[in-house]
């Protein structure tokens, strides 16, 4: 599927609106998701199993002391896990193809604004990542004896700063690379750091004072803050609105360096 084809659909109808041409970007992107069989595989199926061999792990920590239950560190995780997985990696890699494929430079001379291309192309993994939080959620609820969330308003910020922030990231890091298989191995490092840092594998209270006052700033971790605090009731306004500023300063952030530095033709 070309993006002449996609600039056909998105002018369909009179007048075109952002949300219409959106949506047809979107399904063309579905498609091309669809075919990527690497891709797909890892946005659909790693953040499903992730959750269960990190269980092991969970119910030989020490969580009494910390107010927590294994139900409460996974279900959070689980949800950093489809961010990272269905949404940041998969968009580093559509990103990295499109633009590679002179797909958004294509997109750039139709009546697509270029919020709307980048949107739009984000629109399925976002999706992805959406369906796949709620589902984990829904089991691990089921499964691991959680129970109904005591700020569910918490849970709920989360989870959609999440799904602000990581394209926002994806897009930039697709930025700094040359290739399709340049921006996979970009996007490594912070996706390690994110799993390993963030409060998903090691719960902040578990982890040395300095250590987790530090891995409190990485963009995953507001997120996993805000709905393990969600499910608990244990996070304090203090606490909540420190999560809230970090991540909207990431989206802040990501988004100035996306309008700086994004690049919508290939590197020579």
């Amino acid at each position: 599927m070309s993006a002449e084809t996609v600039t056909k659909a998105a002018q369909a109808g009179t007048p075109a609106t952002a949300a219409r041409r959106m949506m047809a970007l979107a399904r063309a992107e579905l498609t091309l998701l669809g075919r990527s069989k690497a891709t797909f595989f890892a946005a659909l199926f790693v953040p499903l199993i992730m959750p269960l061999s990190l269980r092991t792990a969970v119910e030989d920590m020490d969580l009494e002391e910390a107010g927590l239950s294994v139900g409460s560190v996974i279900l959070p995780s689980a949800v950093g896990f489809s961010l990272l997985f269905a949404v940041y990696s998969a968009l580093v890699s559509v990103y990295a193809a499109r633009r590679e494929e002179l797909v958004l430079k294509r997109l750039r001379t139709g009546e697509l604004r270029d919020v709307e291309i980048l949107a739009g192309a984000a629109l399925p993994s976002v999706l992805i990542g959406l369906v796949q939080c709620v589902v984990l959620t829904i089991a691990c609820a089921a499964l691991l004896d959680v129970g109904a969330p005591e700020a569910p308003h918490l849970a709920v910020l989360g989870l959609l700063l999440g799904l602000v922030m990581w394209p926002a990231i994806a897009a930039v890091v697709a930025s700094f690379s040359r290739s399709l298989e340049g921006a996979q191995v970009a996007a490594m490092p912070l996706l390690l750091v994110s799993m390993m840092g963030s409060g998903t594998f090691i719960p902040f209270e578990l982890m040395p004072d300095r250590l987790a006052t530090v891995c409190e700033l990485l963009p995953l971790s507001p997120v996993i803050t805000l709905i393990r605090g969600g499910w608990t009731g244990n996070l304090g306004a203090y606490e909540a609105l420190g999560a809230i500023a970090t991540a909207v300063a990431w989206v802040v952030l990501s988004v100035f360096a996306v309008q700086r530095w994004f690049r919508w033709e290939p590197r020579h």
